[in-house]
């Protein structure tokens, strides 16, 4: 998934449970979770890049996924879609819960190369921002884990 939003050069922001793995934290999580910009352009990529992933809407009720319209005017009319792809699943956060969205999670990214993919990842104080914010069980499980990999980083100057 993120080899194809490199590949169409969608500008976003990885953030929840995997990005928080790539932080060092031993929790897994079951899918992806990025903030993309909502900038038109960027809007366009996004659903060309999801077209590729042939994703579908994750419904409890249609294990395959239900068809939408995979385009700029969906994501503009939306702020978090649960998809599934042919590679996983894939949730699109435009205001992820305590955060004001892309511009203000990119401020802080941290890059990761992942074999030759660079994947933008939010800063673990921003994940962890945004867990206390959504304040769900599985979020406030997560907080004593990020907060103690937190603690151990080492401190800018």
């Amino acid at each position: 998934m993120l080899r194809i939003l490199a590949d169409h050069s969608v500008q976003y922001v990885l953030i929840g449970g995997l990005a928080a793995t790539l932080h060092g934290s031993p929790l897994r999580t079951g899918d992806a979770d990025i903030c993309p910009s909502r900038r038109g352009e960027n809007l366009t990529r996004l659903a060309a890049a999801l077209r590729t992933m042939d994703a579908r809407i994750r419904s409890p009720d249609a294990p395959a996924g239900l068809p939408f319209a995979c385009d700029a005017s969906f994501f503009r009319n939306v702020e978090l879609v649960n998809l599934t792809t042919q590679f996983g699943d894939l949730d699109v956060a435009f205001v992820p819960a305590g955060t004001a969205g892309y511009d203000d999670l990119n401020t802080n990214v941290v890059e990761y190369d992942l074999g030759g993919l660079v994947v933008p990842v939010a800063a673990l104080a921003d994940i962890i921002r945004s867990k206390e914010s959504a304040n769900r069980p599985r979020d406030r499980a997560a907080l004593p884990t990020l907060r103690a990999l937190l603690a151990r980083q080492p401190t800018k100057t």
